[in-house]
């Protein structure tokens, strides 16, 4: 296992601290947590499954696996079978230990990315590449490359033919495509396209991944709730691993997820308040001096005023405003900041009268 850098977040206390001070308290944008309550839905679910006293099963239930592919379906036009989704316990452990799942030794993943990408590489002894320009690796051999559309975090949305190209170069090598799709339902000026769309893999889902998490379309963070579909070799794989792994969603979670994914009344509510936010918070940004790049989807605003991004965070966090430092996510996020519209309508308020 290669070392693993210092947890980044640990370096914004002292930022964090200052913010606190502000007479009006802090507005925490740096991490996007949801904070609006749990779907009424989901919660009923949950308890109505909280007697259950037996293991659950790792590939999840029949109802669960049909809900999720039902989900795909009817909201983003991709045909799955629903023996071939696996539920996660939340996307980032599947992140983070798929690279040692596949045994893999060479790892690409975005220069702009979430840093588990990275950590998942150092976990399997793997090494790690940041590239966005596939052609540029060279001829040694690749076994996992991540793509995020949604991008975490810019914002950014990959088109269908970048996808398409990342898919067959991919192919060619017999290397495996991830697709972090957490925040494929938050298009705002561009619709994100997944992976499995028959636009990008011709209707093949052979060598690809797709992954699903529940934390931001449901506001579900707190219930670790997240799937992997795709290839379904590969998916019938990852469950072999993941049953001798003991790694088990609980059969409440389980029951809770189904629910949400037979539920879109409650995600399009959700999506109106962070449109509303964002609403207001961009051009706050913008008017202070502060230019958004990319961040056409997603729940994160990818801002630069110029400066070094520790002096923006400094900047800001006098202001009582906490966002994060673009040097968290790679060396090209060296001057942006990446903030977050999770927090709630009185602290998003708050923000902008700052700003003003």
């Amino acid at each position: 296992m290669n070392s693993l850098p210092d947890f980044p977040w640990d370096r914004l206390e002292p930022h964090k601290a200052r913010a606190a001070a502000h007479p009006d308290g802090i507005v925490d944008l740096s991490v996007g947590t949801p904070v609006d309550p749990v779907p009424r839905i989901v919660q009923d679910a949950l308890v109505e499954a909280a007697d259950s006293p037996g293991y659950p099963l790792t590939h999840g239930t029949k109802e669960l696996r049909e809900a999720a592919a039902g989900w795909l379906a009817r909201r983003h036009g991709v045909s799955v079978a629903q023996n071939d989704v696996l539920p996660l316990i939340g996307s980032k452990e599947f992140v983070a230990w798929l690279p040692t799942y596949l045994g893999a030794r060479r790892v690409v993943f975005p220069e702009l990315a979430y840093p588990t990408y990275d950590v998942g590489a150092r976990l399997a002894g793997a090494e790690g590449t940041a590239a966005d320009g596939l052609l540029a690796l060279g001829p040694e051999p690749v076994d996992l490359v991540w793509v995020n559309s949604p991008g975490n975090p810019t914002g950014r949305v990959l088109p269908a033919e970048h996808l398409r190209k990342v898919v067959a170069w991919a192919r060619e090598r017999g290397a495996v495509v991830a697709s972090d799709e957490c925040y494929l339902e938050l298009g705002w000026e561009e619709r994100p396209i997944s992976i499995l769309h028959p636009d990008v893999c011709d209707g093949s889902h052979e060598g690809l991944l797709a992954v699903h998490s529940l934390s931001k379309r449901s506001n579900l963070a707190g219930y670790r709730a997240g799937f992997v579909t795709g290839d379904p070799a590969l998916v019938k794989r990852l469950l072999e691993v993941r049953k001798h792994a003991g790694m088990l969603m609980p059969r409440p979670v389980q029951a809770a997820m189904t629910a949400a994914f037979g539920d879109d009344a409650h995600a399009d509510e959700q999506r109106k308040r962070y449109a509303a936010r964002r609403a207001l918070l961009r051009p706050a940004l913008e008017k202070a001096g502060w230019q958004i790049e990319h961040s056409t989807a997603g729940l994160y605003l990818w801002a630069t005023n110029g400066e070094p991004a520790w002096d923006q965070v400094g900047r800001l966090s006098e202001i009582g405003i906490l966002v994060a430092p673009g040097d968290f996510y790679g060396t090209a996020g060296e001057r942006h900041v990446r903030i977050a519209v999770t927090a709630t309508d009185e602290r998003i308020g708050a923000a902008v009268r700052r700003l003003q």
